[in-house]
């Protein structure tokens, strides 16, 4: 029995000779360099990120099995990348963070294992996952199998997204075929100086088409938050980047079984609040539609999404009676808050998201109309615009519509109106509801009339002013029953308020989607 116990005594201390072998990752002087650059290791990230000790690793003694090319001869702690689950602000949570002190993080076929499993893992358990980017890229040693493991890997997130919540930090290099699974997941949240997303770094770039241009240029925060419109939030650093996800997950139902999660508020749901003076006298001098937003909402609180894309559009979440809130809204600040390619692209996905995990939508709207012109029609401005129309048909959710001044045109629909399916549409009495603005019918329906006056001016003057009198104004829309109420802006809270009441169990049992013909989904245009 003696000999038993200790041959027992000596397995118990292998086992923990391994872990701790395993656990110390690419060495102390691999970590020394990450903390130089600013950078926490993997495992800090973990301890920083979930609530303390509650996270469990799955997969600690993976190992490739490649043999080519001296593989045989080296160690890939983890495999370089760390996976398991604990909980963040006390709901559970999976993780992969990959490893760059471990053979840099890069992506082979066990690597990408790991990762299938932790997503597979978070959708069967219907928790949220979060992907923490950091990586040399795809492990080239391993061939054919590192090609076959991201095939693996993107099917699997495509099968998981709408069923779970899919987050990804990017937190240091992510290059090639490495950088797909990040942008396919629902929100992307890039550090600003180590983060770098791209098809292909400088030097390939250079290789194959001769452009010289800085990684920071080509890959960095700029690159995506403001141009392509692939990073949703940026973050100054790693502790930012963690808390950042924390804030957005507490905003976020953990599946599409369940609903946002409510919190109490002490905010009166019915707090009036001064909006009319925030608009401009003439109804084509801009306003901020944040100061709206900030306004109206829970505390003033608001997590933007894009917030540097396509910034005449807002979306983000917002808390009503401490409800979580998609908001779409236009932005008068920027292109007068047109809807261009960009923006049709931003909103649409948006709403998407929302609809997919049961997070109600709030729109406010001043626009007037789709962005026209060659550029926006050879770019493909019709097909785009469709997305927002599809979005809007398609979705579910609560949704309701604040008319605040212009909703002319393909925009009227475009940011919600009651034909495309909203469930309430109210207007502030500064409202213009109508196909074109004044000058623009005027100038088309009475063109003749106009020319051949004797007094063109004049006569263009009475014109313009009997549409505006008969069609600018929401009264109109409100007697065919395409507005439901003309309301008190100072009540625009409250009215957001009930009728998010109201239409508290739209979903319950999933009735509005079991009415609906069955399907596969829509053929959005892409």
């Amino acid at each position: 029995m003696a000999d038993e116990s200790g041959k027992s005594l000596d397995k118990l201390k292998e086992l923990k000779r391994k872990q701790e072998h395993i656990l110390q990752m690419g060495g102390s002087k691999a970590i020394e360099e990450r903390h130089k650059k600013g950078q926490m290791s993997a495992r800090e990230r973990i301890d920083y990120f979930f609530d303390t000790g509650t996270f469990t690793e799955i997969g600690l003694f993976v190992q490739h099995r490649t043999t080519a090319f001296g593989m045989d001869k080296r160690e890939v702690p983890a495999e370089g990348v760390i996976t398991g689950f604990g909980k963040v602000n006390g709901r559970h949570v999976v993780v992969a963070a990959e490893d760059y002190t471990a053979m840099a993080g890069t992506f082979g076929e066990y690597h990408g294992k790991k990762f299938v499993r932790a997503i597979d893992f978070a959708k069967d358990n219907g928790w949220p996952f979060v992907g923490m980017n950091d990586s040399g890229g795809a492990r080239l040693q391993e061939g054919m199998d590192t090609l076959e493991s991201y095939g693996w890997l993107f099917r699997s997130q495509i099968l998981a997204s709408g069923i779970i919540p899919q987050i990804a930090l990017l937190m240091g290099p992510c290059l090639g075929g490495q950088a797909y699974h990040p942008v396919m997941q629902d929100f992307l949240i890039q550090t600003k100086r180590t983060g770098f997303m791209g098809i292909a770094g400088p030097a390939f770039v250079k290789t194959q088409t001769g452009e010289e241009i800085s990684l920071e240029e080509l890959s960095g925060y700029k690159a995506h938050a403001i141009k392509s419109g692939q990073t949703h939030v940026v973050a100054e650093d790693d502790a930012d980047c963690l808390d950042k996800c924390k804030e957005l997950l507490a905003l976020l139902p953990s599946s599409n079984r369940e609903k946002p999660p409510r919190i109490p508020t002490d905010d009166d749901p019915e707090r009036k609040e001064d909006l009319l003076s925030l608009l401009p006298e003439h109804p084509y001098e801009p306003f901020d539609m944040y100061e709206v937003i900030r306004k109206i909402a829970d505390q003033g609180y608001f997590f933007e999404t894009l917030g540097l894309h396509a910034r005449n559009i807002i979306t983000g979440f917002a808390r009503f009676n401490g409800r979580p809130v998609g908001i779409i809204a236009t932005q008068p600040k920027w292109m007068a808050g047109c809807i261009d390619i960009d923006a049709a692209d931003k909103g649409a996905r948006f709403v998407r998201f929302c609809d997919l995990f049961n997070i109600p939508l709030v729109t406010l709207h001043d626009s007037p109309g789709y962005l026209i012109g060659s550029q926006q029609d050879w770019g493909g401005i019709l097909r785009h615009g469709a997305k927002l129309l599809f979005a809007w048909a398609d979705a579910t959710v609560p949704l309701i519509a604040i008319i605040i001044r212009k909703s002319y045109a393909g925009a009227h629909y475009g940011m919600l109106d009651k034909a495309i399916g909203a469930d309430f549409v109210f207007a502030w009495p500064t409202a213009q509801v109508t196909i074109v603005g004044a000058e623009t019918a005027a100038s088309v329906i009475f063109a003749r009339e106009i020319k051949e006056a004797g007094k063109p001016d004049e006569v263009q003057a009475q014109r313009i002013k009997e549409f505006s009198e008969m069609y600018e104004n929401p009264y109109r829309a409100a007697e065919r029953g395409y507005v439901d109420d003309v309301i008190d802006p100072s009540d625009t809270r409250k009215v957001i308020n009930k009728a998010l009441d109201i239409l508290a169990d739209k979903n319950k049992d999933n009735k509005a989607f079991f009415a609906r013909p069955w399907r596969k989904y829509s053929n959005i245009n892409l």
